[in-house]
């Protein structure tokens, strides 16, 4: 669960601050949540607020953290249970690595992410707190690559992976470390269709909470809830609104 305060953004420029997001007050507990809107909306900037990897400059983002209980093995399937009342809250500007490891984030463009010379060795760095003997943090990112079936790649240079394959690695890589929530920032923008559709499939079976800033209005349609982001606020909520997701993307597409 992640609460936003009166939240907000103002970014300074040449010409004086810019309100990126307006104060905005939200509490995120549904499984499957989507950010939609148009570019420069602000919703990947709310996104980014979500994990700390954006800090507000007024108001709060809190995490409260999860119960989780594993699987042998810690497979896919995975149980995570809603966090309950004695939950601690993490605060952002105060608790960020503390935060981050909670809260995971995927980015548009996967480069950004995969720094390693090969497969094995991206996932390998990401555990690298997990795991304090090498050997150990190795077995772990094999098993982690297995999970999306790229243990055949492991030794292959990153550099030479599709988009696609690139993509798989950067959700793997994140979801090593078994955060609660995952974020993703237009995780399917720059997929082809095939692409675009496997990455889907593998993000709504997660066990994570997942929050989602899309273009893509089917698959935000899927959503448990759907937050329609312009001008730097939120101008429709599914949830407050009390309507379903998919009225919350008509409403949006009437608007676009």
């Amino acid at each position: 669960m992640i609460e936003l305060s009166e939240a907000s953004i103002v970014a300074p420029t040449l010409d004086g601050e810019v309100r990126v997001l307006a104060p905005t007050t939200l509490t995120l507990a549904e499984p499957r949540i989507a950010l939609i809107g148009a570019n420069g909306s602000g919703k990947s900037s709310l996104a980014r607020l979500l994990n700390g990897l954006v800090l507000p400059t007024s108001g709060s983002v809190r995490v409260r953290a999860a119960t989780t209980r594993h699987t042998a093995g810690g497979s896919t399937a995975d149980e995570r249970t809603a966090p309950d009342a004695s939950g601690a809250w993490l605060d952002t500007a105060r608790d960020g690595a503390a935060v981050r490891r909670h809260v995971g984030f995927v980015f548009t463009n996967p480069a950004t992410q995969l720094v390693m010379p090969t497969v094995l060795e991206d996932v390998a760095l990401s555990l690298r707190r997990h795991h304090k003997r090498k050997a150990d943090r190795l077995a772990a990112a094999r098993t982690a690559l297995a999970r999306f079936g790229l243990e055949a790649l492991a030794d292959r240079s990153v550099h030479t992976l599709s988009g696609g394959q690139q993509q798989l690695l950067a959700i793997a890589s994140v979801l090593a470390t078994d955060p609660a929530v995952l974020v993703a920032d237009e995780p399917t923008t720059l997929l082809d269709l095939r692409n675009s559709r496997r990455i889907a499939e593998l993000l709504f079976g997660l066990p994570q909470q997942l929050v989602v800033a899309t273009h893509d209005l089917d698959l935000a349609a899927r959503c448990d809830r759907v937050l329609v982001i312009a001008g730097g606020e939120v101008v429709h909520d599914s949830a407050a609104a009390g309507t379903s997701p998919a009225a919350a993307v008509d409403w949006y597409r009437e608007r676009a």
